[in-house]
């Protein structure tokens, strides 16, 4: 059995959070490119997007992605099988009901939506069954939410910083937090793309 396979097996994750920044269009485009139609948990997107202009990052990637791609509404209920976008200026939160919500408090390292609230909010609701990905980007955002679902028990999986368009983000969050596994986006997107049982 091909051990990225294997890995995607153990996970049983309910919910998937991923982080991207600088260099992110062309990793999600992969990676969300990559998931199967029956892929059962929930994803949830932050990418670094411009506050003042709409954004058609949804658009894009639903055209490359299998699952159903939208953006997020606010105290929309987290569903599996499908992968949702924060919208520009808002940040994403998971709230313990399991649906989501958008806050407009103060950007987190200059943006908003970030990383870590919603990697932090998801922690504390799916403990274990939860799995994040941080991506290509500039900034420290993400660290702080990839220590919070590692000290929760859930699964952290980095992009190797040698392999991202942009290595800062990811190597910040290794520095600070560590990971579960630091893969390339090749690594990353076969895993994705295995089966999971």
């Amino acid at each position: 059995m091909n051990p990225d396979a294997a890995a995607v097996r153990r996970i049983q994750a309910e919910a998937v959070v991923v982080g991207a920044s600088a260099g992110g269009v062309d990793a999600l485009v992969a990676l969300l490119g990559a998931l199967p139609t029956d892929f059962a948990a929930a994803v949830l997107v932050v990418l670094h997007l411009p506050p003042t202009r709409p954004s058609r990052i949804v658009e894009l990637m639903a055209r490359h992605c299998a699952l159903p791609v939208s953006e997020a509404l606010d105290k929309q209920p987290v569903q599996g099988g499908t992968v949702v976008f924060a919208p520009p200026d808002y940040h994403l939160l998971v709230e313990p009901d399991r649906r989501l919500a958008l806050s407009v408090d103060d950007p987190v390292l200059f943006s908003r939506p970030a990383i870590d609230p919603l990697f932090e909010s998801a922690a504390a609701v799916y403990e274990r069954r939860l799995l994040g990905v941080l991506l290509t980007g500039a900034s420290h955002d993400g660290s702080a939410g990839i220590a919070a679902i590692r000290a929760r028990g859930g699964q952290a999986w980095i992009q190797a910083p040698g392999d991202a368009k942009v290595p800062a983000m990811p190597a910040a969050a290794l520095e600070l937090a560590g990971a579960d596994a630091v893969l390339t986006l090749e690594q990353l997107c076969r895993r994705f793309a295995a089966p999971a049982s």
